[in-house]
Order: C-alpha cells, then sequence, then structure tokens
C-alpha cells in the first residue's frame, strides 16, 4: 500500500495531492502540467515537499512533521523515463544488471533470467545500446529497474517518445510484469489508452489537485461536456466477455449486454473479459435499428443525460443494459433533428475502427 499526501509551492503552481495505491498500476493522469511528473520526483525523492507524508507498506519514506527524509538511493524504487537512459559504454547486460549492484545480496529477490524472459530481450545481450530501437531501449531499461528488486516501480510517460507501433510493441510486456512480478507500479501517462488498458486504479490531476479518483471506467468518463478541444479525450470504459474470434477478419467478437461488440485484433479466448476503451467521438447515435450499413457493433441503450452549452456540440450519456455507459458526442443540430431526449431509447453505433487495440485490455477472471 502507498499512502502519498504531499504539499508544494513553486511560484507559478501549488501543489496539494493525497492518494492511496495498491498491488497492480495506478495510473496519475491529467494534461500536461497538471502535477503528474511532481508527484513521481516526490514519490523518488528527487525533490522535497513543504510539507507531508509518504508511505511504502509500512516504510516511512517521508514525514515532514518529523523530520524524517529517507534518501533516493535507500528508497528501493525503481523508475523509468521517456528517455530510456541506457549507459552507452555497456552492452545490454551490464545495462541490465547495473542496478542489481546497489541491492543487498539477500535482497535480489527478482532473478535475471525470468526478467529477461517477460521482457523478450535475450537476444539483444550482447548489443551496445546505440543499436536498439526505441522499444527495445524502453524494454531495457524497464528490465534494468526491475533488477534491482525495487518496492516499487515509477514510470513516468515511458512511451511518450515511441510510434505508434513501438507502443503496441511494449504495452503487453508491462502488463507481464505487473501480473508475473507482482512490484506495484505508478505509471504516469496523459494517453488515454494506455491508461484503460493498464490501469487498476486512475488518479486524475489537475492544477496540482486530485479532481477524480476510482477504476477507468469511473474516471475516464467525461463527467460534462469537454472543452471544444478537448472533446477527444472523452471516453467510455466497456468489459465484456469474449465470444469468439475471426481470424479471417483479425477481429474479435465481445459479448455485451447491449449487442455484440467488434474489436480489432485477435484477442485468445479462455481468459478473462476484456475492457475497451470508446471514444464519445466515435459514436454514432441512431432512432431504430440501421439496416445496411458498414458498423458492426450496435448497442441498445436510454439517454439519461444530454449535457449542452454554446459549443456546436452535445454529449449523451447512455445507460446500457448491465448498467454500464456509453458517452456519445454529437452536434446541437443533431440532437434537434432527431429529437432526442432523455428516456428515449436509442442505438449505438461504434466503427470498429474507432476502437485504438492499444486501449483493449484482458481482465483476470473473476
Amino acid at each position: 500500500m502507498i499512502r502519498f499526501d504531499c504539499q508544494l509551492d513553486r511560484r507559478d503552481f501549488r501543489f496539494r495531492v493525497a492518494f492511496e495505491a495498491e498491488t497492480g498500476i495506478t495510473a496519475l493522469f491529467g494534461p500536461s502540467g497538471s502535477g503528474k511528473s511532481t508527484a513521481i520526483r516526490l514519490l523518488a525523492g528527487l525533490e522535497a515537499a513543504k510539507e507531508g507524508r509518504i508511505t511504502l507498506g509500512d516504510r516511512v519514506l517521508l514525514d515532514t512533521a518529523k523530520r524524517v527524509f529517507i534518501p533516493p538511493h535507500r528508497r528501493r524504487i525503481g523508475l523509468v523515463f521517456q528517455d530510456a537512459q541506457l549507459l552507452p559504454h555497456l552492452d545490454i547486460r551490464a545495462n541490465l544488471t547495473y542496478g542489481r549492484f546497489f541491492t543487498p545480496r539477500d535482497e535480489r529477490r527478482i532473478a535475471f533470467d525470468p526478467v529477461v524472459e517477460v521482457l523478450g530481450i535475450g537476444h539483444l545481450l550482447s548489443r551496445q545500446p546505440d543499436t536498439l530501437s526505441g522499444g527495445e531501449r524502453q524494454r531495457v531499461a524497464i528490465g534494468r529497474a526491475l533488477l534491482a528488486s525495487p518496492h516499487l516501480l515509477l514510470m513516468d510517460e515511458p512511451l511518450a517518445s515511441l510510434d505508434a507501433a513501438r507502443k503496441t510493441e511494449i504495452l503487453p510486456f508491462i502488463e507481464r510484469l505487473r501480473d508475473e512480478f507482482r512490484v506495484p507500479i505508478v505509471y504516469v501517462s496523459h494517453a488515454v489508452e494506455e491508461v484503460a488498458r493498464l490501469a487498476a486504479r486512475v488518479i486524475r490531476l489537475d492544477n496540482g489537485a486530485v479532481t477524480a479518483a476510482g477504476s477507468p471506467a469511473e474516471v475516464l468518463a467525461p463527467v460534462a461536456l469537454a472543452s471544444f478541444a478537448d472533446r477527444f479525450d472523452a471516453v467510455s470504459v466497456l468489459s465484456a466477455p469474449i465470444r469468439r474470434y475471426l481470424p479471417e477478419y483479425g477481429v474479435t467478437l465481445l459479448d455485451h449486454p447491449a449487442g455484440e461488440i467488434v474489436v480489432p485484433g485477435l484477442v485468445p479466448t479462455g481468459q478473462g473479459e476484456v475492457r475497451v476503451a470508446i471514444r464519445a467521438t466515435g459514436v454514432t447515435l441512431a432512432v431504430g435499428r440501421p439496416a445496411q450499413v458498414s458498423v458492426r457493433t450496435v448497442l441498445s441503450g436510454r439517454i439519461t443525460a444530454i449535457d449542452r452549452n454554446e459549443s456546436p456540440f452535445a454529449m449523451a450519456t447512455l445507460v446500457l443494459p448491465g448498467g454500464q455507459t456509453l458517452k456519445a458526442y454529437a452536434t446541437r443540430l443533431a440532437f434537434d433533428a432527431l429529437g432526442l431526449d432523455i428516456g428515449d431509447e436509442v442505438q449505438a453505433l461504434i466503427k470498429a475502427a474507432t476502437i485504438d487495440e492499444r486501449s483493449l485490455a484482458i481482465l483476470p477472471p473473476a
């Protein structure tokens, strides 16, 4: 269990953040300048709080009231940044084992071979850092942090510098280290697909304060109409068991109570439910079930709220059979032309092409 409660003042920024996190991945989510990286630096001991207390399990890392401050090198916390920061004069094997030198031998509980296997980097051990791709360098950086046998792993925008293909490549490795090594992770990102896929708990920050905390479904769904430019960040998070996958089409069918959901990619059957992030701008509303359309995902729902302002857009909240909610953006013109109102039964159309496969999380069986 991580307990974090810190205050920090800069000339143009006030930081007042408190949260708790358990095993698994806790995501710090929010816009640039919201305080995500400041929280990471305070957790790592790289910056001092004006007032605060940080505990990791039964260890007190910081307590300003009692003048307790554990320095960074004694906190047993691993860090992974945007830049892998590998040592250029060492080969990959030496880079991986570098952090272990600072860990007492009797506390090295994470072995070399399992980490190399999970991260898929065995073939890179004799290579030099400058010969690796960006995704390979980040996997090595994660391995180096993990091999120090940390009590906590901090990941500050670890995929921000990678292109879409490399992000897709590395996300499964982060899931595997989360599931197989059971090290608690605090993961900083402003990418909603990463957060929806990886996190068990999300802490939303804005302007140095916590504005929401809970599951991805609770925190990522907008509670009000987003600003004109931010409407693309409005998402709903749905989960459903796998019905079957169609390898000939490269899609997986999910069995949601509101209707079948078609997602890109092949998700292995025999797993738990799949969690998927759906952008509100990617949902089309229809009155009655449409015929002869290319969209395969058609979900039945009832409108429980419509949020409007002076922008061209309005946002509907739909309750789906089974109790999950779905947000849908459309122009105010469309809402009025269709005569949509609270209580109406509608169909929500979702193109598979608008679903980012990086958002698909396989949840463990209950």
